[in-house]
């Protein structure tokens, strides 16, 4: 009895580590890109991410940023960044176009990639299209939103978080995106 539960332990060690070492590569579609170091690989919260990573504060941050990636099925690109954007109130003088960028690029012949990167108050809902989730408001937050789309799917792919936390890994998520191959 006590061999059966120390492999227990052990085999439930291996598993628990091998899903959430920092470094570990997302992959989609056969791409695979490896985190950025000091992201660190976490169990999904809900059956719908298929990847989830969280993405340490800086120091002065209340929160840590989060990654979530997700895959829905085709929509289009005009309506998804309409839906991101009025996910945000934007700064104080400025418009929601003022603050933010979309940029769109190819990962080779692979995948086409849009990105949405916005910034002001974050319009926090959980779940985010349930109009019954209580709204909660979470000033000079900043969110990456991205369309990866290959011939075989659409892949959601989120990073959200405190803005001076995502200034800081602004590089870092664009190396990554970018690193797909």
């Amino acid at each position: 009895m006590k061999i059966v539960a120390a492999l227990t332990c052990s085999l439930a060690l291996l598993v628990g580590l091998s899903s959430v070492q920092a470094g570990d590569g997302i992959v989609l579609d056969g791409l695979t890109s490896k985190l950025p170091e000091g992201w660190k690989m976490q169990k999904p919260s809900n059956n719908l991410r298929k990847y989830q990573a969280m993405i340490p504060k800086v120091d002065g941050d209340k929160e840590d940023a989060e990654l979530a990636v997700f895959s829905f099925g085709a929509s289009g690109v005009d309506e998804n960044v309409k839906r991101w954007k009025m996910q945000f109130i934007a700064p104080e003088g400025k418009t929601i176009e003022e603050s933010s960028k979309v940029e769109k690029f190819k990962i080779g012949s692979v995948a086409d990639v849009v990105v949405l990167d916005i910034w002001g108050t974050f319009k926090y809902r959980f779940p985010p299209n349930d109009p019954r989730a209580e709204e909660k408001r979470k000033e000079n937050f900043r969110r990456f939103n991205v369309m990866f789309m290959t011939d075989k799917s659409t892949y959601f792919l989120t990073l959200t978080g405190p803005a001076r936390t995502m200034d800081k890994n602004k590089a870092a998520f664009d190396s990554w995106i970018k690193g797909f191959k």
